[in-house]
């Protein structure tokens, strides 16, 4: 039974407390999310990089833009890739539009000066690849673009403004 005893367990002593200090009221900033201070940081940053873009790059997304290329974008890859500077990715509604789209991508490359060093399609993957040495342009069907979500592997490049880049 000795093992068994019971200990005492002494209640806290009560602590006097002490006046209450006035409260001082600061304002509070509204939180801001991290993506919309680093879009907003980055504005003055987008458009002096818009006016450095090489011609063929600017000619490409004009191409793509006038065969009525769909969601359209422009990342500057800078030192993030050894294989390109810049990543055009587009949506053409179908394999056909596709077809056109890369020969005019490839006729945009030639007048800039700047020939098409590869280009992969195969027959209805919706699909197109044309590589242009410093600036590889993918376009997809919106169905295989968005199985693949090329803008998520390269989510640390710099999104560049077409609007921008069609004023330049």
């Amino acid at each position: 039974m000795s093992a068994l005893k019971k200990k005492k367990v002494k209640a806290p002593a009560k602590k006097s407390r002490a006046p209450l200090k006035p409260v001082r009221r600061v304002a509070v900033k509204p939180k801001v999310s991290k993506a919309k201070a680093r879009s907003e940081n980055l504005k003055p940053v987008v458009a002096r990089v818009a006016s450095k873009v090489p011609a063929h790059v600017l000619a490409v997304v004009k191409a793509l833009d006038d065969k009525k290329a769909e969601s359209i974008r422009v990342l500057e890859l800078g030192q993030l890739s050894s294989v390109a500077d810049y990543m055009i990715i587009a949506t053409g509604n179908s394999d056909p539009h596709l077809r056109a789209l890369r020969i005019e991508v490839e006729r945009a490359l030639d007048e800039a000066g700047s020939s098409a060093r590869g280009t992969e399609s195969q027959k209805e993957s919706g699909w197109t690849v044309v590589d242009g040495f410093d600036v590889v342009v993918h376009v997809f069907r919106p169905d295989v673009r968005e199985n693949y979500s090329m803008e998520s592997l390269w989510k640390d490049g710099l999104d560049l403004s077409v609007k921008d880049l069609l004023k330049v």
